[in-house]
């Protein structure tokens, strides 16, 4: 029998959202499923302490795999137009975002992944079962969005002949939350695919420097592998909103649901939302986050005697003091770019 588990990704910057995210897994997905921590970087103490009092969870210390992840990365990130731009010793963003794919050389035969600022909203047996069919399997509308900001240069591609945008636009997806099999992308196909991108120019194709949902479609997209996404199923009933900053949802028991048709969700997705204000907001700020109360929820789910009871707002010194913080990390960052 195969094997199945669940990848994510986390450090101790994130460590209250890794909290709210395991538990609600636990109570969403299943009590004994196996879930692997990749670490984002080094930065783990947190992350291990809670990882040991946990029987069914483990760090991923597959080394090698991450190095392999991070070498591929480097060198196809160096070939891409953008990179000419740059200062040299700039901070690419999202750097340990590519550590991710490390999950296809991980202990799971079957696997999902969730991003760390996710919350698990219903059983996995669904994205499972489509893995007997499909390589891939996706749950996000990245399709949907218009050219000029979609992962993939459309126009720049169909140029070549390969592909046509009816072609491309159903393989466009996230990377946030994924299904997908061990082994993919091995040795040899990873390098057929290093060179397309470096020695073929195709890096050209992926719209963002250091974006590693773009570059993950570029992958699916040449591997030319059998390719899933709940937002295209012909079953309306699979076609649910994820977004916490922008989709509706209904609240029944801590769970949340699509709210046209109360659809069942596979996940909440705090996207857009600085870690910064998870770890405010677990200490009882007001941090104004959509379905905050349903984060506070998983995230005390096992410490309900250390939850906050009342929410107080920033005052008026320390918003300003943080207004300044951020202006100087902006200019800062100019200086640098």
């Amino acid at each position: 029998m195969p094997s199945y588990g669940i990848y994510t990704l986390a450090n101790d910057v994130v460590y209250d959202q890794l909290v709210a995210l395991l538990n609600s897994i636990e109570a969403n997905v299943s009590r004994d499923i196996p879930v692997c921590v990749i670490p984002f970087n080094e930065s783990i103490e947190l992350v291990s302490r809670e990882i040991a009092t946990r029987p069914n969870v483990t760090l991923f210390d597959n080394w090698a795999a991450i190095q392999r992840w991070e070498n591929f990365a480097d060198t196809v990130w160096a070939a891409h137009p953008d990179a000419q731009n740059k200062k040299p010793g700039t901070a690419p963003w999202g750097k340990g975002h590519h550590r991710r794919l490390a999950a296809f050389d991980g202990p799971f035969d079957r696997f999902v992944f969730y991003d760390g600022d996710s919350l698990a909203m219903k059983p996995l047996d669904g994205v499972f079962a489509k893995l007997d069919e499909f390589d891939f399997v996706f749950d996000d509308w990245e399709h949907g969005k218009a050219e000029p900001v979609a992962a993939l240069n459309i126009r720049l591609i169909e140029q070549t002949g390969l592909y046509r945008a009816a072609d491309i636009r159903p393989k466009l997806h996230c990377s946030s939350f994924f299904g997908s099999k061990k082994g993919i992308f091995a040795a040899a196909e990873l390098e057929g695919l290093q060179k397309l991108l470096v020695e073929g120019g195709e890096v050209a194709w992926v719209r963002r420097w250091w974006d590693d949902a773009f570059l993950f479609c570029y992958l699916t997209l040449r591997s030319d592998r059998p390719l899933f996404n709940f937002t295209l199923s012909p079953n309306g009933n699979d076609r649910t909103g994820n977004c916490a900053d922008s989709d509706p949802f209904v609240r029944i028991d801590n769970v949340l649901y699509n709210e046209d048709g109360l659809k069942p969700i596979h996940r909440l997705h705090y996207m857009n939302y600085p870690a910064i204000d998870f770890a405010r907001l677990a200490r009882g700020e007001n941090v104004n986050i959509r379905y905050q109360d349903i984060f506070l929820h998983y995230r005390f789910m096992k410490q309900p005697d250390e939850k906050p009871q009342q929410l107080k707002s920033p005052s008026f010194l320390v918003k300003t003091s943080r207004k300044v913080q951020k202006l100087v990390k902006k200019v800062q960052k100019n200086i640098l770019s």
